[in-house]
């Protein structure tokens, strides 16, 4: 295992403490129990929204705290689900009186561990939970489809609408419908290794990839030779358009996100052949986003998420937002 660290055990909180110096001017980091929120407080009342998850994802979740996006992010360990105890703390530092907003990857531990601080706060609180990956299928896997690079496009939407000030329950409307409309799925071509287990997560030839990988590493469809770059965007596609359904003429946000170890040149030849496709079947790529925003580590691969648009999401997307990962 080759990994800039010290200790596994104080790999998080060295590396929130390099990212409370870094961005001193847009976050401040809490420990004891662990958050980070955003330092410029808002000036008025607004719904406070708060998500978390295990650490090796960078920059999510942490990384889009900050104006029009999230007021706390809870990271867990890495891979680990975060304690009830951060978000407790979490939403007692950042609710303004208008209520909180959890936006949650459904996994078992995030979902229970946020269910759980739900439960015992006092003030009104309501959840978004975030399901966009396609390569699950939710019928025969225990807790349904995955949250994966669609929680960005949820937290942005969301974050903004909250931003404008709407109330509690229309920005969980607007979570929600963000969550509906958006669709994922990832390839990889190697594992990733958590530091406290020091080895690759999985096994793979260097000739394989695996279709609809998950981003801490779980299986996917299927594992196969490596294709050429259009036959994978082309068979990722396909998935999310049939989950989809979008209507010819729909305009779509096409987000094209990294796992950690592929390169940007890389990222945007996916998006350049995504592109032409979509466009071949009548629709629009209205916004777009590339890089690497949901990692998974040193993992090497890409996913492909659509969001489907109307007016009042992409002024939700195009709408100000200053976070250390995410701004315009």
């Amino acid at each position: 295992m080759k990994k800039f660290i010290n200790e596994a055990d104080s790999l998080l909180h060295d590396s929130l403490k390099g990212v409370g110096s870094v961005h001193s001017n847009i976050v401040e980091i809490q420990f004891s129990p662990t958050f980070v929120r955003r330092r410029q407080r808002p000036s008025k009342r607004k719904v406070a929204l708060i998500s978390g998850g295990g650490s090796g994802h960078e920059p999510l979740h942490v990384g889009f705290v900050g104006r029009g996006m999230l007021d706390a992010a809870c990271p867990g360990q890495v891979f680990t689900s975060p304690t009830p105890d951060q978000m407790i703390a979490a939403a007692g530092a950042v609710d303004t009186g208008a209520g909180v907003l959890f936006i949650v990857k459904n996994y078992a531990g995030d979902v229970m561990n946020f269910q759980m601080a739900a439960e015992t706060l006092d003030c009104p609180n309501a959840t978004v939970l975030v399901s966009d990956d396609v390569a699950v299928d939710g019928s025969t896997h225990t807790t349904g489809r995955r949250g994966v690079a669609g929680t960005l496009i949820v937290e942005k939407l969301a974050g903004a609408a909250a931003e404008a000030g709407a109330d509690l329950a229309r920005c969980k409307a607007i979570g929600d419908r963000a969550n509906k409309l958006t669709a994922s799925m990832g390839v990889a071509f190697t594992s990733c290794t958590v530091p406290l287990a020091g080895r690759p997560t999985f096994d793979i030839q260097a000739d394989e990839m695996e279709i609809g990988v998950g981003i801490h590493g779980e299986p996917g469809r299927r594992r196969e030779k490596i294709q050429r770059a259009d036959l994978i965007v082309d068979e990722l596609l396909t998935a999310i358009l049939r989950d989809l359904n979008p209507q010819s003429g729909a305009e779509v946000l096409m987000h094209v996100n990294g796992f950690g170890g592929t390169p940007l040149m890389e990222l945007y030849l996916l998006f350049e052949r995504a592109e032409i496709q979509l466009r071949s079947l009548g629709l629009t790529p209205a916004r777009s986003l590339v890089g690497n925003y949901t990692t998974s580590l040193e993992m090497a691969g890409a996913s492909l998420t659509l969001t489907v648009l109307d007016s009042e999401l992409k002024a939700l997307w195009d709408a100000p937002v200053r976070t250390s990962a995410l701004s315009w």
